[in-house]
């Protein structure tokens, strides 16, 4: 068939859609030279009249499109609904068409990229380039596949909306009323994109005001005002909005620059908003502190389903499993009995209220909402399967709202986001669904986001209380991840006085900032007022003092999900983190790094041998130290280290070197070597150290004034000494020549061999041990896989694991070895050494770090004897995995 006649025969035509909707598809089968679905005799594969819950799809062509017949074009919207309800029964063909007898309407459907439309009027087929997209609808669908995902069509608005905003900032104003005006604007653009806002209304008035802020403002203010109560404005009817976000038309003065660049994001297809990560990206874009991490990652709606899904969701589709099988078996015998069960699982999902209780944007909650929706529709349709109008069943409609997801945030900001993305992603879900958005008010308030404190009350130090929390029935989230030494310069000391003192007794005064909100997840379980919880914590919440909170979980509940070490997003970084899911004790079923464990999962978030209970060796104690802190600048450069040490003697007939010593870092260790001194007064007084008259009066010079500052008060009355000077390690060191040291924080567990003038600090730590035996032991695999269980790692792999003395070392039970077996680690530990030390010598550049990145072979082998000899003398196999 030629286009013509294609055209001829069609354009015209006075029949229903029922009458020649698939004559007419067999004429585009022609018209593209491509089998029609009679000729391939494919019922499940490319058909006619495929059934779905609740329906038919016209026709369906699997992995290509599905497609559905109007017989005018003012139905096409409602025909394009019909394949969004459709779709997950059609294996989401990424193409979804609609056609009358006057346009064929094609919509991209590719997972997670922006939507693209293309309309092809019947009568203009004869133009090639139409035929074209028709012929590839058949052909090669993916050649339709959009440029840009979801994701970055939302982080290149975001990066439009950056640069107004870094305009709108050079008029003052409070964050409250600016974060307030910024969210209006954006969900104005939002609606007119998804025709809640007719005739593209905020797009004309930037059009025709863009010259004239001031103009704009008064045309803005009049539209937010409509929005507010709904009304007439001159050609454009505005529905009834509310929702408290424009209930308070107080703008906020914009250049003309900023209302070109505010037009220039309105030409965005804000339909293509990725919810997901709306939030944290227009956060950024809104706070002028964290705006240098737009183009860095992210936390995306995978990552969030770690915690929803099996904290949220698991408990509710089980109940739906059971609700479905009893609804199934009541069909055909008691149809009223049925529907009750369908419309009590719908009532239960309306009742589910989720809290994030550090909720930032909003994206823990969108995505907890998504869920649910997403579960009601699958309620929906197993209804409609079964139960339609003809049968007199009214239909059934979404009861899930975004007022279920309960939130509380501190920074103005990110709560006004939270609840326009709640919005946002509530409304999208009905549109890419396929469900028609009727309520009115279009929005509702959303007070269940509270702008406050989650942890004291109203951030109240004068009388400290705790904040109430909203009863939940589960609690998710990422609290702030601040480690117990910033507390103080983050939070200041009266905040942290009043969180030490509310807390006092429950967890120890040096937990992690995210502590306290897994103890408050806790209470209010024990309380019976939340059901479950999913949090993220640092990865040192399974450390000493930390682990006291996973402990008291475990004591009035327990753990039932854990992923221990997984990578993550964080204010623009890649980083290290576990997430612990917790309840009363009554979920059986345990999943430990996403995979179902029979094992219960130990308080520092392992399965199996809880190592947590292992205890301090006395063979051990008095072994291992952290290295002495100087807390002020006592180092000093080789340079001014030689003036001191060619010095005369002093006054008490003693030279310098007594004090003026050579220092090592972690970095020094693994790393090149600064070659740096430092001055160590140990534990002398003001009147003996001051005998040694040039190290003095330099620690006088530049110790002194930093020991003056406010952080540095527990060590002003010693100001010339170290903050520790650790005498037992000094004591346990008397009589060695030399002794092992490995980096506190470390990507490689690495020891070394340090001569004993040389001083190790506090990013070391230090054992006293100057024989080749323990040197092999600590080196082998064998400790170093108890050390990554005892020990916690940082942030992002890259910082690596930290290695605590009273964790890693003093429980560690050393082997009971024959002489020989002794004699056998002390070789293959020296052998090691010095094949390191040779090929250090090789080339001053070389370090440690490089060595164990590239890991030649020379090295694997002289571990793998050194591992082999340690295991003979525990008695075990070399073989035996971690």
């Amino acid at each position: 068939m030629t286009p013509e006649r294609f055209i001829a025969k069609w354009r015209n035509v006075t029949f229903g859609e029922k009458q020649a909707s698939q004559e007419m598809f067999l004429d585009i089968c022609q018209l593209v030279e491509h089998p029609s679905p009679g000729d391939w005799g494919l019922p499940d594969f490319y058909t006619f009249e495929k059934w779905v819950p609740g329906g038919f799809a016209d026709v369906y062509y699997e992995g290509y499109f599905g497609w559905e017949f109007k017989g005018d074009d003012k139905d096409l919207d409602a025909g394009l609904n019909q394949l969004l309800r459709y779709q997950v029964y059609l294996k989401t063909p990424p193409l979804l068409i609609v056609s009358s007898f006057q346009t064929i309407r094609i919509r991209t459907n590719f997972t997670n990229t922006e939507t693209v439309l293309y309309q092809i009027p019947v009568t203009e087929l004869n133009n090639p380039e139409n035929l074209e997209l028709l012929r590839r609808v058949f052909y090669s669908p993916s050649d339709f596949r959009p440029g840009r995902t979801r994701d970055a069509v939302t982080r290149a608005t975001a990066d439009l909306f950056s640069e107004i905003v870094s305009d709108m900032e050079q008029h003052p104003v409070e964050p409250e009323k600016f974060a307030r005006y910024l969210n209006q604007i954006m969900f104005c653009l939002y609606a007119e994109d998804a025709g809640l806002l007719p005739d593209n209304v905020f797009s004309e008035i930037l059009k025709r005001c863009y010259r004239d802020p001031a103009a704009f403002d008064r045309a803005i203010r009049e539209l937010f005002n409509l929005m507010a109560t709904g009304g007439q404005a001159i050609y454009h009817k505005i529905s009834y909005f509310d929702g408290d976000l424009f209930k308070d038309a107080d703008t906020v003065p914009l250049s003309g620059w900023a209302l070109l660049q505010l037009y220039n994001a309105a030409q965005q297809d804000w339909r293509n908003i990725e919810p997901s990560i709306f939030g944290t990206l227009f956060e950024r874009a809104l706070d002028a502190s964290k705006r240098s991490q737009l183009d860095a990652h992210y936390t995306g709606a995978n990552d969030i389903e770690l915690v929803v899904e099996p904290v949220v969701m698991e408990p509710l589709r089980r109940e739906w499993e059971t609700a479905r099988r009893k609804a199934d078996a009541l069909i055909g015998y008691d149809n009223a009995a049925a529907r009750r069960i369908l419309e009590d699982f719908r009532q239960r999902l309306a009742a589910v209220t989720v809290l994030d209780p550090a909720c930032g944007s909003g994206n823990f909650l969108y995505i907890a909402l998504r869920s649910l929706l997403d579960l009601e529709k699958e309620v929906i349709d197993f209804n409609d399967a079964h139960f339609n109008d003809a049968q007199g069943w009214p239909e059934m409609h979404p009861v899930v709202k975004p007022n279920q997801m309960l939130g509380l945030e501190i920074n103005p900001y990110a709560a006004e986001l939270a609840r326009t993305s709640l919005w946002i992603g509530y409304i999208q879900w009905h549109y890419a669904n396929g469900i028609h958005y009727e309520q009115s008010p279009i929005l509702t308030p959303l007070d269940n986001i509270r702008n406050t404190d989650a942890i004291l009350a109203g951030g109240s130090t004068t009388n400290p209380s705790e904040t109430q929390w909203p009863v939940a029935e589960f609690i998710i989230g990422n609290p702030p991840f601040l480690g117990r030494g910033g507390l103080r310069n983050e939070l200041g000391d009266a905040y942290t006085n009043s969180l030490y003192s509310l807390f006092n007794g429950r967890i120890p005064n040096a937990s992690d900032l995210c502590c306290y909100w897994f103890e408050k997840a806790r209470a209010m379980i024990d309380q019976g007022n939340a059901k479950r919880a999913g949090l993220l914590a640092t990865q040192g919440i399974r450390g000493k003092d930390n682990r006291k909170v996973l402990q008291n979980i475990k004591k009035t509940g327990d753990i039932f999900m854990a992923y221990p070490d997984l990578e993550w997003a964080l204010e623009g970084a890649a980083v290290r983190i576990s997430i612990v899911g917790f309840d009363d004790g009554s979920e059986n079923e345990k999943t430990h790094n996403g995979k179902m464990t029979s094992g219960k999962i130990n308080s520092d978030l392992t399965v199996g041998p809880d190592t947590t209970s292992a205890r301090i060796l006395a063979e051990n104690r008095g072994k291992s130290f952290q290295g002495p802190s100087p807390k002020a600048p006592f180092d000093i450069s080789p340079k001014l280290a030689a003036a001191m040490l060619a010095a005369p003697l002093n006054v008490n007939g003693q030279p310098n070197s007594d004090v003026v010593r050579p220092v090592l870092n972690a970095r020094d260790i693994v790393q090149r070597s600064r070659g740096m001194y430092t001055i160590d007064f140990n534990q002398m007084s003001l009147e003996e150290a001051a005998k040694y008259e040039l190290p003095f009066e330099y620690v006088k010079k530049h110790v002194y004034p930093q020991r003056q500052k406010k952080s540095q008060a527990p060590y002003r009355s010693r100001w010339w000494q170290y903050a520790t000077t650790s005498p037992n390690m000094r004591q346990a060191l008397q009589g060695l020549t030399r002794y092992i040291v490995t980096p506190r924080v470390s990507k490689h567990r690495i020891f070394v061999w340090i001569e004993i003038d040389v001083m190790c600090n506090d990013g070391t730590d230090v054992f006293a041990f100057d024989e080749d035996y323990f040197f092999g032991v600590l080196h082998s695999r064998i400790h170093e896989v108890w050390s990554l269980v005892k020990g916690t790692q940082l942030r992002e792999a890259e910082s690596g694991f930290r290695y605590t003395p009273t964790t890693c070392f003093e429980p560690f039970p050393f082997p009971d070895p024959t002489q020989e077996q002794r004699d056998a680690i002390a070789a293959a530990a020296y052998a090691l050494n010095q094949y390191r030390e040779t090929w250090r010598r090789g080339d001053e550049t070389r370090t440690l770090t490089d060595l164990y990145n590239r890991r030649p072979a020379w090295l694997d082998n002289a571990h793998a004897a050194l591992d082999a000899a340690v295991a003979a003398a525990y008695g075990w196999p070399a073989e035996l995995d971690d």
